[in-house]
């Protein structure tokens, strides 16, 4: 256990955040919480000014203003369809334990903002260790779903995931699942009728590692990306879904993953990070017109596109927030809620950092991400912005292959 006087300044905030939350409903209920939900419920009472709640005037008035810092996203309340995005939940292998920010997390979904669907980009639970028993892996998943599923399903909230490497990875040896007993366990866990997510599957045959599902006529694709490559047996799969009435004939096309076509993240820099073969996997998603790709992995938020794909890099609300490739903002942990207008092909995003329960400002992210394999820009910037300058920048960084596309097609205008 981490001692108070080792924490960092943001640790100790989120400390007392959590701490005051807590004391909120204590003192409001004069009874015990029952549940993670209920410990971190943010139904609005009041702090009297008078109360002691430490030694100093920075505890006090951190404190005291936790009500001021209560996201309301009225923004986001106010589109029809309201999805809210999670991704690695996680902490150290074989954790029963979530940080504080995922209970929160799940906390103002159930108690505020009540989506039509929470999506989580994977890492669930802390797997990928050979070494785990078959109990240490049920008991993961027990957490898991004491600590997010339960909540979810009390409050009749629809659930969807993608399988993240610790999860049930798909890495594979000698034609074998490296991680078979974890992978199996996985599926034991969401197979389970009890443990029923409400969402409407259009083919759940291979559910819940690759399956597709209808959510208030938005069609949603999962497919494994819990390692960087995914199989041609998988991606046939993937062509026929996209091509299906039910794709087609839907108003917006979403499709999630656990690994990201491109990295964003400084320490996942590197092949084996994101998805072998992106630009073909993109080129698929562009020709069925996806909308948007989802992903986790690299724990760093960034909305960002490429080409006519929206790129949604869900960062982690569990633990090791990574800093943006090429910025020197601090690592945030964040939940994303989107919003949906189903008459348009339009997207509103409202991201929180989960430590200070502040929205994070978008317009600070890096506009572009000149990364390993691609240059991504911001979802906000123009094509125009791709200019000769940038390009110069690419050069600068040995990384004209990534850039050559861009500048040739801003060369054309």
């Amino acid at each position: 256990m981490k001692k108070f006087w080792r924490l960092r300044p943001w640790q100790f905030k989120s400390l007392l955040v959590s701490l005051a939350l807590s004391f909120v409903i204590l003192a409001g209920s004069g009874q015990p919480p029952t549940n993670i939900a209920e410990q971190f419920s943010l139904q609005k009472q009041s702090i009297s000014p008078n109360h002691k709640f430490g030694n100093t005037d920075k505890t006090l008035a951190v404190l005291s203003q936790v009500e001021s810092k209560l996201p309301e996203a009225t923004n986001y309340e106010s589109q029809s369809i309201k999805v809210a995005v999670i991704s690695d939940l996680n902490s150290q292998y074989g954790s029963t334990d979530y940080e504080p920010e995922v209970d929160k997390a799940i906390a103002l979904i159930v108690n505020r903002w009540q989506p039509d669907l929470v999506l989580g980009g994977g890492d669930a639970i802390a797997g990928q260790k050979k070494s785990l028993t078959k109990s240490q892996i049920e008991a993961m998943w027990q957490a898991f779903d004491s600590h997010i599923a339960k909540p979810l399903r009390d409050h009749q909230i629809p659930y969807a995931f993608t399988i993240g490497n610790h999860d049930g990875s798909g890495a594979i040896k000698q034609n074998q699942f490296v991680f078979e007993k974890e992978r199996d366990l996985a599926a034991a866990y969401w197979q389970d009728p009890s443990h029923d997510s409400g969402i409407k599957f259009v083919d759940r045959a291979n559910f819940p590692f690759y399956y597709s599902f209808e959510q208030n006529n938005i069609f949603y694709l999962v497919w494994d990306a819990s390692t960087h490559i995914i199989d041609p047996q998988q991606l046939t799969w993937v062509e026929k879904s996209l091509a299906s009435s039910a794709a087609q004939t839907a108003d917006l096309r979403m499709a999630i993953g656990h690994l990201p076509l491109y990295p964003v993240a400084e320490q996942k820099n590197k092949p084996g990070e994101y998805l072998a073969g992106a630009e073909r996997l993109r080129a698929l998603l562009e020709k069925y017109q996806v909308h948007t790709y989802i992903s986790g992995h690299h724990h760093a938020y960034y909305p960002g596109k490429k080409g006519k794909l929206e790129l949604l890099f869900a960062g982690a609300i569990g633990q090791g927030a990574r800093k943006l490739i090429g910025s020197n903002l601090e690592p945030q942990q964040t939940v994303t809620l989107i919003s949906v207008k189903p008459d348009s092909q339009n997207t509103l995003y409202v991201t929180y950092d989960l430590q200070t329960l502040q929205k994070v400002n978008t317009s600070i992210l890096p506009k572009f991400i000149i990364s390993n394999n691609a240059l991504i820009s911001r979802r906000d910037q123009s094509d125009a912005d791709f200019s000769a300058k940038l390009y110069q920048l690419c050069k600068k960084n040995n990384q004209q292959s990534v850039c050559r596309i861009e500048h040739k097609v801003e060369n054309k205008k």
